[in-house]
């Protein structure tokens, strides 16, 4: 079965990036619907974005999608990380910005606001991209990788140098819930060093201690410190987990990412897409249904949502 959102739901915050106040609302779509972003702030008859691979354009520290009027919503990895890990597949994103709020900077007021409320299964065969054949990409020493597996698995390695993050590997199988329990609250992050050089660039103009891990050597400047040992790889994890969502349906693949990025796992999307031997739909019968990354979430709730208003 396909899935939506049972009723429209409100985020109000500012864009990291932008620093622009934008707000957005989740609303229910039909069957076959998909992701679909639409700008309020814009004409009809060319304001809607779809959320799918061949949409995304070259952009810094964020993934962002265009349409073929020009129209952008960037920075959409987040709530795309929420809408998979709650097994949402049909929804409309209103929003009134060009730039999705980063809230906390992690997925959790999503997945909050998205579980409050509440789920509405359909009456629609769920589709699944089975993996055939590995499939790889490489970019220096950044490597991204699918290959076969029977329901998806995350697979990521980071390395930096500062020593309040230093080495970070981590597994998880994304089946029944894993992404709500594991990976929803971590925070994107970045080090003070280059904070600067991010505003002297035009980013990072929303960014704050309070919506960003930040970090300078063996010390996190954010208050209250790490919510997870290794909340770098784990955020990075759940990057990755958006920018998959841009497949168009659930991957029966593992991913491996070792220093991978949006912009690298979009070039395996796109690698992927471009090989029709290395891949086939499959519809979702009950067993494989219940291995997709959001079967049985709303067991996991009710959550204690958060503000849906970000203190920026």
């Amino acid at each position: 079965m396909q899935a939506t959102i049972a009723k429209a739901t409100e985020f109000r915050g500012v864009g990291l990036h932008s620093g622009v106040a934008v707000r957005m609302e989740i609303r229910p779509a039909p069957v076959g619907h998909g992701i679909v972003f639409e700008r309020s702030d814009l004409p009809s008859g060319m304001n809607r974005i779809p959320a799918l691979w061949d949409r995304v354009v070259p952009s810094k520290l964020c993934t962002l999608i265009e349409n073929d009027d020009g129209v952008r919503v960037s920075t959409i990895e987040h709530i795309m990380a929420a809408l998979a890990g709650t097994g949402i597949q049909n929804a409309l994103l209103r929003i009134d910005a060009g730039e999705v709020p980063i809230l906390d900077g992690s997925s959790a007021d999503f997945v909050a606001g998205i579980l409050a409320a509440g789920i509405r299964m359909q009456d629609g065969v769920q589709r699944a991209i089975r993996l055939k054949r590995p499939v790889e990409v490489r970019e220096g020493e950044a490597v991204a990788r699918l290959e076969p597996a029977d329901h998806l698995e995350i697979d990521f390695h980071i390395e930096f140098a500062d020593k309040a993050i230093g080495r970070q590997d981590m597994a998880l199988d994304m089946a029944n819930g894993a992404f709500v329990r594991e990976l929803m609250d971590s925070r994107t992050f970045c080090r003070q060093s280059d904070v600067q050089l991010m505003r002297n660039a035009g980013l990072a103009l929303g960014g704050t201690y309070l919506n960003a891990v930040v970090v300078d050597g063996d010390k996190v400047l954010s208050p209250g410190g790490l919510r997870h040992k290794d909340e770098a790889v784990r955020h990075k994890m759940l990057d990755a987990m958006g920018d998959l969502a841009l497949a168009g349906a659930p991957l029966l693949a593992r991913y491996s990412g070792h220093r991978a990025g949006h912009a690298m796992t979009n070039k395996l999307l796109r690698a992927l897409f471009a090989q029709p031997d290395a891949w086939e739909w499959e519809s979702c019968a009950s067993d494989l249904e219940c291995r997709l990354p959001g079967a049985g979430v709303a067991a996991y709730g009710p959550v204690n949502a958060p503000a849906l208003v970000a203190v920026a």
